[in-house]
């Protein structure tokens, strides 16, 4: 049984842990999967890596309204797929090295899966066959999450195949038609993506719209031009799926009736769940809420004394730059035990890199109703900036929150061109604590820029009443 001062489960966010403050420190990494978590192999990286040629690729729809007649000829999906899978598989192997190289020599990898038997002790199931117990002071969990294969009847029968997001983006070639299970963000990135490639999409969705954790006007915008691209169907649900045609076929339930989908491709996109439940984390002693996620504190303690647990683990929040940033408190607070760094979960943005493109942060308009919290409104077109009108863009906007009487933001939500990039400043301004008024008024704003958008949203606020 080989004892160390601390053992990291996952080569997420969790792989940046061990630097030079912790040198001095014998150091376990276990790891079940490949090196750089989801983010790097099957997340965010890669997805982006596709959906940017799928912009490209979607060009030619976007340019009829501005007098340009282009047309896409081919996409090479297998020299887009090994160009990006290349260069990824790359950096998983150099990280791997790394960590089992010379220069981490405090570190010993451990290729296998990892489940507690007993407080702080480890055992760990290898891939080439062994297993091993370890025990450490001091554990940091971060084995990330896993994608949800709902319980449908049929899907897991011999015959059907059956994508996810860890999956889809390594098939060997374009099919002629898929269909999408989910109504949130990795659904909507896929589609984008294959429907920009010429590939005939079904989404089915079981909620009234899209995007439903957006503001209801985003969502609604958003679910508007997604049924003008591909087929979307709502309020549905896959009652059964088989093998036929060319690949499967499902019987789906709707608001009128029962129909049939056929596809040659199915994707399952509804969603990531924790993989606490596979660590063994109650039989440590590591308290899990009822989502199935290990419940942690400001520090990212978890409830097991010197146990920190950080990103989709343990986080409702399933972003990067969210983990990156609980490894980083947990990295401090296992150096400086005795004034430990809280958490910052204020001011969390996200996007979806769909088309339109979709950032937020903080509270939605109808989160704000509910909760009784007072706020003043306002929306901003794209159409009423100089950027936006040269586009012809007429759908698209800005809608921003602010406290009446501060002028603090409260949230801001944008849906059009560049809408992660743009958002930023509204970050900025919610994590300095800075007022709508003085962002707007304080600075210069290019002209005629996209960032003309945040400018005139701000400015369209009301004065605050004062305090």
């Amino acid at each position: 049984m080989a004892h160390f001062d601390l053992v990291i489960i996952g080569t997420g966010s969790g792989n940046s842990i061990p630097g030079p403050e912790l040198s001095h420190l014998r150091i376990a990494i276990v790891e079940d999967n490949l090196f750089g978590g989801t983010c790097l192999n099957v997340g965010c990286i890669p997805t982006k890596m596709f959906v940017h040629p799928a912009e490209l690729a979607d060009a030619a729809r976007h340019g009829r309204a501005l007098g340009i007649d282009a047309q896409l000829n081919a996409v090479d999906w297998k020299g887009i797929r090994d160009r990006i899978f290349a260069r990824i598989d790359a950096i998983e192997a150099a990280g791997r090295a790394y960590r089992e190289g010379p220069d981490c020599a405090n570190v010993s990898v451990f290729a296998g899966h990892g489940r507690f038997t007993a407080p702080k002790h480890l055992s760990v199931s290898l891939h080439d066959g062994g297993t091993e117990v370890i025990t450490a002071e001091k554990f940091v969990l971060a084995a990330g999450s896993r994608a949800v294969v709902p319980d449908i009847e049929g899907l897991l029968d011999p015959g059907v195949t059956v994508h996810t997001s860890d999956t889809i983006m390594r098939i060997d070639a374009l099919p002629a038609s898929i269909a999408i299970v989910g109504g949130g963000f990795i659904a909507a990135e896929f589609a984008h993506v294959f429907s920009s490639f010429g590939v005939a999409v079904t989404q089915i969705a079981r909620g009234p719209a899209l995007l439903r954790n957006q503001d209801r006007d985003v969502s609604e915008q958003f679910t508007q031009e997604a049924a003008a691209r591909y087929e979307v169907l709502l309020e549905a649900s896959v009652e059964q799926v088989t093998a036929g045609g060319s690949g499967v076929v499902l019987e789906v339930k709707g608001p009128h009736g029962h129909r049939t989908v056929t596809a040659e491709l199915l994707l399952i996109a509804t969603g990531r769940q924790s993989n606490a439940d596979s660590l063994g984390a109650e039989g440590a002693g590591i308290a899990v809420d009822d989502a199935g996620r290990v419940v942690v504190d400001e520090y990212q303690r978890t409830s097991a004394e010197g146990i920190f647990a950080l990103g989709d683990v343990s986080s409702a929040h399933q972003l990067k730059h969210v983990a990156n940033h609980e490894a980083r408190v947990v990295q401090h607070n296992l150096t400086h035990p005795g004034s430990m760094m809280a958490a910052d979960h204020r001011f969390i943005p996200a996007a979806v890199f769909a088309d339109p493109q979709i950032a937020s942060v903080g509270l939605t308009e109808e989160q704000a109703g509910s909760q009784g919290i007072p706020y003043a409104v306002n929306t901003q077109r794209y159409a009423d900036i100089a950027a936006g009108w040269a586009r012809e863009d007429t759908d698209h906007f800005l809608k921003v929150l602010a406290d009446p009487v501060t002028g603090q933001l409260l949230g801001a939500h944008i849906i059009g061109p560049e809408a992660a990039t743009i958002i930023q400043p509204l970050i900025h301004a919610m994590s300095f604590g800075q007022s709508a008024h003085s962002v707007a008024r304080g600075q210069y704003w290019i002209h005629p820029a996209l960032s003309e958008l945040v400018e005139n949203a701000l400015l369209g606020l009301p004065e605050p009443t004062g305090g």
